[in-house]
């Protein structure tokens, strides 16, 4: 009778796909989307190093610097759930759900 061979676990199992912190899709590549941006953090004295972040896919990112400005960004918007909050982020939200994480998007204003 032959020996078998033990079980392994050689190759490990493949990472699954990091999340948008906005859109919450798997996505292979996130970009980091900061909460203040870096020169509005500047003006208020703040480091590079210190200023909040999060991961967020492309086309998330995009619509983001369209659709506000970076003093609005700054002041109003300076976390996820402030951004969430808005109107046009949840209509967004809710298109960008339905579209797979390799389509490639064009945000317009």
């Amino acid at each position: 009778m032959a020996r078998r061979r033990p079980e392994t676990n050689w190759p490990p199992p493949p990472a699954p796909a990091p999340r948008c912190a906005l859109c919450e899709r798997q996505t292979p590549l996130l970009t980091e989307h900061h909460l203040i941006p870096r020169s509005q953090g500047r003006r208020q004295g703040l480091r590079h190093a210190d200023l909040p972040t999060a991961p967020l896919c492309a086309a998330c990112h995009k619509f983001l610097h369209v659709t506000f400005s970076n003093a609005e960004l700054a002041g109003e918007y300076a976390s996820l759930e402030a951004l969430v909050a808005h109107a046009d982020v949840q209509r967004f939200l809710k298109w960008i759900r339905k579209q797979p994480p390799t389509k490639q998007v064009r945000v317009r204003r």
